[in-house]
Formats: structure tokens, C-alpha cells, sequence
């Protein structure tokens, strides 16, 4: 089977979806590895790095779409609106598509994508169990995101991070809070305290605790509780909107005393809940600093414009998007472990396995034969019952 590696087209986007380090083990397989001539250049990959390993160049998009039975992106029509529907065309019946592709956002195009007869597996779907922990790309791309947001956090902070004692008299440290201590907020704490910084988090899941403590920070606990505070699958559930207005309210103080406030706290299928508001962002110190992670999704923070760096009231509100991004060599090499392992698990002796009585294929399987299959994608959309 040939596994094919379009360039990614979306504005910016440097990463690339294999890297020649996982070639070998794809060819142990009975993988054929064709990817678009400088598919991998923006990352660090170049074209002789892929040609070493035994990949095939091919010289533009639809070559790569015709010769390949498997194609591999960063970001498939889903996740890229800017450019992504130039690759319905290319697609075809029983082709098989995996990436991100966005599962809970739009009705209109996973219905576009299934109408192209492809077969496509959504790697945000793998489940959060053990044996597919190696797959997990949003975890993978999460540990990168929550990394790059304390250095962009200290780059624009007028303060130093850690404490020094120095001839020119003790420089206190940073006060950084994360909020949402999932996999990019953990990494976040984790930076932050590297650099120096006195870090705090808040999540509304107990469980948290645990995890910020092992990584030197203070859990903030507020005197509410919330309810079913996280789902099977460990993410966090979004709660009612007195329970979002009460946690604001005990958050203010811990904001204002923060140098830094780094917010990660995503429901997914779901707008962003506004955890940071304008009058919170009044209440902290010249020079401070919002970098908000949820901001592709409406942001944690009422200021946040998506995409844009904005000042108000002297605190700059950065929403970043699509920061993995931007340590493009490293995030393609993890992604790349991610989409490997799972290649291997789906394809046995040179043909795909579609067991769907395997959690892992049957969770992660978005369309098949035209029709949306995935029966929480079509429980979230409302469609209705297949016959």
C-alpha cells in the first residue's frame, strides 16, 4: 500500500505529517512511503532526507492524491477552512484519509468529506486509553502548544521569570497561573517552572490536583464544586452558566496577583467557556501578560482575539493559534510517531484492518462509503439512526 504525504496548504502551517525517521518502520510493514517534493522543507525535512529513507518525490498535489491509497495530513479539510476544500476533488472512493479533522465542527463539511466516498479516521477521535496512548496526537500536539505559550508569555513579559539575587539587590519571580491543567496547561506549568517562575493552576476537575503538585505548582481550590466535572473519555464537561459565574468571581483575586495568565481549558465540540473577563484583565498590573490556548474556539478570555495580539488596559491578550506550528521540526517528528503507530495498527500484512469491534478503529472512523459511521459525530449532529 502506498501511504501518501500531500504539503500542507493551510496558511502557515510548517509541520508536515511523516518524517523520514518513520519511514523504515512503515516499509518493515509493506508501506510505501510517496510524499510531495518539498512537503517537508518549512519543518526541517528536506527532500533527500525522505529519498534516503526510501520515500518516493512526487512533483505536485494531485500525483500524490492519485498514486497514494492512504493519505496522511497535519491538518485534512476540516480543520483547514482556509484551504482545505481545494482537496475534495482529489479524493477518492475507498482512499483512505487520516488527520485532524475537526469531527465536532461543522455538519456541512464532514458531510462533504463523506460524500467523496473516502475513508477517513479523525486522529482527534483516538480514545484515552493505554494501548493507544501512542497515538495521541492532540496530546502530542498539546505538550508542544502548552510549551511554546510560556516562552511566548516571557518574551512579551516586561519582567524577568525567575528570582535572582544579584549586586544590583533580589528580582522577584514571575507569578504565572495556568487555567485548565490538561495535557498543553501540565506542559505549561511544567516550562513556566523551568524558567523559574512561581507557578498556580486551576482546573475544575479534583483530579488535577495530583498532577499540578508532582509539577511544583500550587492547585488554586475554589469553594465550588463541579458537576461531573470530566467525561469517560477524561476531558473536562462544560458546566451551567451560574457555575462559570461563581468561578469567575473566585478567580478575579487569583488573576490579579498573577504577572502571567495562561489559559487552556477546552470542551470539546463546544464554544470556549469565558473564564478571564474584561474586568479581570483591569484588575491586573501594567505589562501583564493573557496568552489564551482556546482562543481557535472562541477563547478563555473575553478580549481574546483569535489569531492577534492585542493591549488593553496595558495587558497584552495574546490568541494565539496553531502554535504547534511554530516548533515545526519537533511537533512534525512527534506527530509523525502518533500517525505511525496507528498506521501500524491499521494495516495488517499489507491490508487495512477495519475491525470495528476494536475500540481504537471503530472510535477514531469517521466516514465510510459516503456516510457519516462514527456514532458520536452523528449523536453530537443529530443525525439520524443509520438503518
Amino acid at each position: 500500500m502506498i501511504v501518501g504525504v500531500p504539503r500542507e496548504t493551510f496558511p502557515g502551517e510548517r509541520r508536515v505529517a511523516l518524517v523520514p525517521m518513520v519511514i523504515p518502520s512503515l516499509s518493515k510493514a509493506g508501506l510505501q512511503v510517496a510524499i510531495e517534493a518539498g512537503a517537508g522543507t518549512n519543518g526541517g525535512y528536506p527532500d533527500a532526507a525522505y529519498s534516503d529513507k526510501g520515500a518516493k518525490i512526487l512533483p505536485d498535489r494531485p500525483a500524490v492524491f492519485a498514486a497514494a491509497d492512504i493519505v496522511v495530513q497535519v491538518l485534512c479539510y476540516g480543520s483547514n477552512d482556509q484551504t482545505g476544500r481545494a482537496d475534495l476533488p482529489l479524493l477518492r472512493h475507498d482512499q483512505v484519509l487520516i488527520g485532524f479533522l475537526r469531527p465536532l465542527g461543522s455538519r456541512v463539511v464532514i458531510e462533504e468529506i463523506a460524500a467523496t466516498g473516502v475513508t477517513s479516521f479523525s486522529v482527534e477521535l483516538i480514545p484515552r486509553i493505554t494501548r493507544a496512548q501512542s497515538m495521541d496526537a492532540l496530546s502530542s500536539m498539546g505538550t508542544v502548544c502548552g510549551y511554546k505559550a510560556v516562552l511566548l508569555a516571557a518574551d512579551r513579559l516586561p519582567r524577568l521569570f525567575p528570582m535572582l539575587t544579584t549586586a544590583a539587590g533580589t528580582i522577584t519571580p514571575a507569578r504565572v497561573l495556568v487555567i485548565g491543567a490538561g495535557v498543553a496547561g501540565l506542559q505549561a506549568i511544567a516550562t513556566a517552572r523551568r524558567l523559574g517562575a512561581v507557578v498556580s493552576a486551576y482546573d475544575l476537575r479534583p483530579a488535577a490536583k495530583e498532577q499540578v503538585q508532582s509539577l511544583g505548582g500550587r492547585f488554586v481550590e475554589l469553594p465550588i464544586e463541579a458537576q461531573n466535572a470530566e467525561d469517560a473519555r477524561g476531558y473536562a464537561r462544560a458546566q451551567d452558566d451560574t457555575f462559570y459565574l461563581r468561578q469567575r468571581e473566585l478567580l478575579g483575586r487569583v488573576v490579579a496577583e498573577s504577572d502571567v495568565v495562561i489559559t487552556a481549558a477546552v470542551i470539546p465540540g463546544k464554544k470556549s467557556p469565558v473564564l478571564v473577563t474584561r474586568e479581570m484583565v483591569q484588575g491586573m498590573a501594567p505589562g501583564s501578560v493573557v496568552v489564551d490556548l482556546a482562543s481557535e474556539r472562541g477563547g478563555n478570555c473575553e478580549l481574546t482575539r483569535a489569531g492577534k495580539e492585542v493591549v488593553e488596559n496595558a495587558v497584552t491578550i495574546i490568541g494565539g493559534i496553531n502554535l504547534a506550528s511554530s516548533v515545526p521540526y519537533h511537533a512534525s517528528q512527534m506527530y509523525a510517531r502518533n500517525l505511525s503507530a496507528f498506521l501500524l495498527y491499521l494495516v495488517k500484512d499489507g491490508k487495512l484492518r477495519l475491525d470495528l469491534e476494536d475500540e481504537i478503529v471503530r472510535e477514531t472512523l469517521l466516514t465510510r462509503g459516503g456516510e457519516v459511521v462514527n456514532q458520536r459525530v452523528r449523536e453530537f449532529f443529530s443525525l439520524p439512526e443509520r438503518g
